[in-house]
């Protein structure tokens, strides 16, 4: 029972870090992709300034609520339903 324990740990720490890391990497490119739009948008005013913040900021809002950051959460799902189902199979055989 405390080798299921330690397994359980281990794989939440391990989903943790991935989770955290996909999801900065998913805002970072979010971001950009805004950035560049207000480039594109806004030619004379590229570059930093305040309008350019507030525009990345506000569409950024949503962000956590849309479907690709949702799907992140299936970090958490996936393996330790893989590693549940696979620990099953070779338990009843």
């Amino acid at each position: 029972m405390l080798v299921l324990l330690r397994l359980i740990i281990f794989l939440f720490l391990i989903e943790a870090i991935f989770y955290l890391l996909l999801t900065i990497y998913l805002r970072s490119t979010r971001k950009e992709a805004l950035e560049d739009e207000w480039d594109r948008r806004h030619p004379d005013r590229a570059g930093d300034s305040p309008e350019r913040s507030t525009f990345v900021r506000r569409s950024m809002f949503g962000f956590q609520k849309s479907l690709k950051a949702r799907l992140v959460g299936l970090v958490f799902i996936l393996p330790t339903v893989a590693i549940g189902v696979i620990a099953w199979y070779v338990n009843v055989q």
